[in-house]
């Protein structure tokens, strides 16, 4: 899932926003940081009628978590994809129920399904998937107004210039007549729709197969998954290719090399010692596409080589549990089988402890990235660094063994 945000409110006002014993106050101020916005919505081509009439009554909503308010705790956004063990997100229970129920669909849609594949390349097991893990095919219920989402995220949001374009982005759809406002719902972070797509990204991908002028993503099972397909082949989705192979690594593999810098062609990293491990053959025509190694649980759960639609799915939500999930259950829709190696139950060391390491990492030059607290390719890679230039044991594993020894135990 894709998220954003933007604020032009002294420090005063903000104050007031949470100041239960000045409601009046908070109200003009997010009023004249809407009328702020007209300029920009006119040049849009947004009419002022629709302006008007959308922003009439508006008001912040202060319970959404990410917000940035002065005086006030933050109240993270929290997505399974980074506070689960790969285990418990990847459960194997979880995921044999959604193929289940994904068949049955593909079966319902497969005419519908074919059309999109020949038209966006993408099959349909995948664009099913990612219907699956946004929505629970259609099953969560999205009851926010989009509009209110996304003006609150602008207004006193962590990303405040990002959702400033999705605030006029949801204005557009509203303008151009393509859902009704009572019926256009979100997220919490004002995601729509079945496969859950942005006020943006509704305007860019949209497809409307029925010709009635408009892409329905919130109630029409076809568009929503052919605005998915739109996304993922304008992400560099690669037609007949697969999204990645669950493999085996030699031993004494240098756990350094499992990140998205280091490519080789397929053939290349099979020369080395590589081998698909669920008994899939890597067609010939394949064995020159680059491809790189990912190790998502280190050396506690399965290792996969990652070629071009790795990325592209990686496009649709930057976590990696996430493009395993998706990638793995539209297999287990065509096919029925687990992974070849199971997860194993770990431990996840905790976000601050997290962060602590990575401005270790930064500081003695292994590692140049964001300081998120979260253990992407990068940090693992930059902790195996660590490891070899300390003569500690190498997974690229983030344990309490490294973090003692980065404390100076």
């Amino acid at each position: 899932m894709r998220i954003l945000t933007r604020f032009a409110a002294c420090t005063l006002s903000l104050l007031a926003l949470v100041a239960a014993s000045a409601p009046a106050r908070a109200d003009a101020a997010f009023d004249r940081w809407l009328a702020a916005q007209w300029p920009a919505a006119q040049a849009m081509g947004i009419s002022r009628a629709t302006f008007e009439r959308e922003t009439r009554g508006l008001e912040p909503d202060y319970s959404l978590p990410d917000l940035a308010i002065p005086g006030k705790p933050q109240k993270p956004g929290a997505q399974a994809e980074f506070v689960q063990t790969p285990a418990a997100y990847l459960s194997d229970k979880a995921i044999a129920s959604y193929a289940s129920r994904g068949r049955k669909l593909a079966a319902q849609y497969r005419g519908e399904l074919a059309a999109i594949e020949k038209q966006f390349g993408v099959p349909g097991s995948i664009l099913l998937a990612i219907w699956a893990r946004e929505t629970s095919y259609g099953g969560a219920k999205l009851n926010h107004d989009a509009l209110r989402v996304v003006a609150t995220q602008a207004y006193v949001g962590r990303r405040k210039d990002e959702f400033r374009a999705e605030f006029l982005a949801a204005l557009k759809i509203l303008d151009e007549g393509h859902v009704k406002r009572a019926e256009m719902k979100s997220s919490w972070a004002g995601a729509m729709g079945l496969t859950q797509f942005m006020p943006t990204g509704y305007l860019k991908y949209g497809v409307d197969l029925d010709g009635d002028g408009t892409a329905n993503i919130w109630t029409s099972v076809p568009e929503a998954l052919a605005a998915t397909a739109s996304l993922l082949r304008e992400e560099g989705w690669q037609p007949g290719k697969r999204w990645a192979y669950e493999i085996t690594v030699p031993a004494g593999f240098d756990c350094t090399q499992a990140e998205p810098a280091v490519t080789l062609t397929l053939a290349d990293w099979l020369k080395r010692g590589v081998k698909v491990a669920d008994g899939r053959r890597i067609p010939p025509a394949a064995m020159k596409d680059k491809a790189s190694i990912i190790m998502p649980a280190g050396p506690f759960g399965p290792a996969f080589l990652t070629p071009a639609n790795y990325f592209a799915l990686k496009n649709y939500n930057f976590a990696d549990l996430y493009v395993l999930y998706v990638g793995h259950l539209a297999d287990r829709i065509e096919e029925d089988r687990p992974f070849a190696q199971p997860w194993q139950e770990i431990a996840l060391v905790k976000t601050r402890d997290l962060e602590f390491m990575q401005q270790v990492l930064t500081r003695q030059g292994f590692y140049g990235e964001k300081i998120d607290g979260k253990a992407g390719m990068k940090t693992r890679a930059a902790l195996g660094a660590y490891q070899k230039a300390n003569g500690l044991p190498l997974d690229c594993w983030p344990d309490a063994a490294v973090l003692k020894h980065m404390r100076g135990g």
